[in-house]
């Protein structure tokens, strides 16, 4: 017995209706050794054809699936017949028919990194515009630029009364092409849609940062949260995340005669081994050493009530800037390079992969340069 192979419609979205191949019965995946009834042909219809233009799309869409469905119908029946050549592309289109979404999500339980959440966002975003089933056959330029559109658009999804901000749109659409490049490379897409598609360009962020003054204060003004205050001023004498605080134990801190105190660690964002030397003063906040395994600052955690007492500490040292966490190693990479440090030296002692992310600071000592000349003015 053959395989039944029948020209079949779907309705989708923005009234069109898409074609695919019904196949009785199912075929196997070569590749996969799963079976399958359809096969999406990446072709559309106009649902209800409104002018003679629609009307004649229509009529030569229908006659190049009809020729596909032959042929297919040859393929499987009189496989013996076709090269090598045409069963790849068969094999192509099958893969082709499978869900996006379930890939995204596959991707996404991979990065157990700090990029976990936003590979997460982005599979949501894109859930939210175009629903949990989306075949590989229906993604092209069209459908990027519409999510990519969408994103600049839409509400938060943190709070509905605000929109998404654009370089959390950037993000997410980022994760977005990455993953339909490794798509492409796995040859569930024919084409490169990541080559082809551009990016969202990120806004220019406001960094706030302490001055040394403002430090200062902040060393002499009590905090409801000791271990937080340590760590925050630890933060600005490193340059350390709040990430790779909170996960520093005992047996990444050395000590070597003649060289001071150093960190060697694997940084949480980028996941990449660093030696960072710290300062006699940064070591002294480390506290008594416990044992090897045991957290440097133990009882240190992310949470909104941590936040409070941060911002109750702020305004107690008199401080009326918009200061998180983060801040503190904004403060340090600034106070690095006003201090005459070289901007490659301070991107190594931040652990940047690239140097451009660095100079986002060194626009930063350029505007404070323009301001203190500015102050000095003679009336001539």
């Amino acid at each position: 017995m053959g395989t039944k192979v029948t020209l079949r419609e779907r309705a989708i979205s923005k009234g069109r209706v898409s074609l695919y191949l019904d196949f009785y019965p199912a075929i196997t995946d070569p590749e996969t050794g799963k079976t399958t009834r359809r096969e999406f042909l990446g072709l559309y219809k106009v649902s209800k054809p409104k002018n003679p233009i629609d009307k004649k799309s229509n009529s030569q869409t229908q006659k190049i699936a009809e020729q596909i469905a032959s042929k297919r119908h040859n393929e499987l029946n009189k496989p013996e017949v076709y090269a090598d050549y045409e069963r790849e592309r068969l094999l192509l289109n099958q893969k082709g028919e499978e869900n996006f979404v379930e890939y995204f999500t596959k991707l996404t339980a991979k990065r157990q990194s700090s990029n976990h959440d936003n590979w997460v966002s982005s599979m949501n975003y894109l859930k939210a515009f175009a629903g949990d089933e989306i075949r590989f056959n229906q993604l092209d330029k069209e459908f990027c630029e519409e999510f990519k559109d969408y994103l600049l658009n839409t509400k938060s999804r943190k709070s509905a009364k605000s929109k998404l901000k654009v370089n959390s749109a950037v993000s997410y659409f980022n994760k977005f092409k990455a993953a339909l490049k490794q798509a492409y490379q796995d040859e569930y897409l024919r084409s490169d849609l990541n080559a082809s598609v551009s990016g969202i360009k990120p806004e220019e962020t406001h960094r706030d940062y302490l001055t040394i003054e403002e430090l200062n204060s902040l060393a002499s003004t009590p905090c409801n949260n000791p271990i937080l205050k340590r760590a925050a001023m630890f933060s600005a004498l490193t340059g350390l995340r709040f990430s790779d605080i909170e996960k520093l134990i005992w047996r990444e801190i050395r000590f070597e005669k003649g060289q001071g105190y150093s960190i060697v660690f694997r940084q949480r964002k980028t996941k990449g081994a660093e030696v960072l030397p710290i300062s006699d003063q940064a070591a002294k906040l480390l506290g008594e050493q416990g044992n090897l395994d045991d957290k440097v600052f133990e009882g240190l955690k992310y949470s909104a009530y941590s936040n409070k007492h941060l911002f109750q500490w702020i305004g107690a040292a008199g401080i009326t800037k918009d200061i998180t966490f983060h801040c503190f190693r904004h403060t340090y990479a600034i106070l690095q390079l006003a201090n005459g440090t070289d901007i490659y030296t301070v991107s190594k002692l931040l652990g940047h992969k690239e140097l451009k992310t660095t100079q986002i600071y060194a626009k930063v000592i350029d505007k404070m340069k323009r301001e203190a000349v500015d102050k000095i003015k003679i009336d001539l």
